[in-house]
């Protein structure tokens, strides 16, 4: 038997009152599947992340991850 015709076998042998309730089931169950559809994933939301930094940020990474080249000696203090 395939999933559907489980679904529907056991389906048969629910109440009205039951059958309510998992038709209000399942509408939640569509209603979160879409909403999770239309959110964003991770490396989208990722993408949209901006910093800023020096122009080398990128190339020395690891000598400022390290301490070795500091970012605040490149900041002006505010006047």
């Amino acid at each position: 038997m395939s999933t559907k015709e489980l679904l529907v076998s056991q389906i048969d042998t629910l109440n009205q009152d039951e059958l309510e309730e998992l038709y209000a089931f399942v509408q939640q169950f569509l209603a979160t599947r879409e909403q999770e559809k239309r959110r964003p994933g991770f490396l989208e939301r990722l993408g949209r992340v901006q910093i800023e930094g020096p122009e080398d940020f990128a190339e020395n990474i690891d000598l400022y991850l390290s301490g070795e080249k500091s970012i605040s000696r490149l900041v002006s203090p505010p006047s």
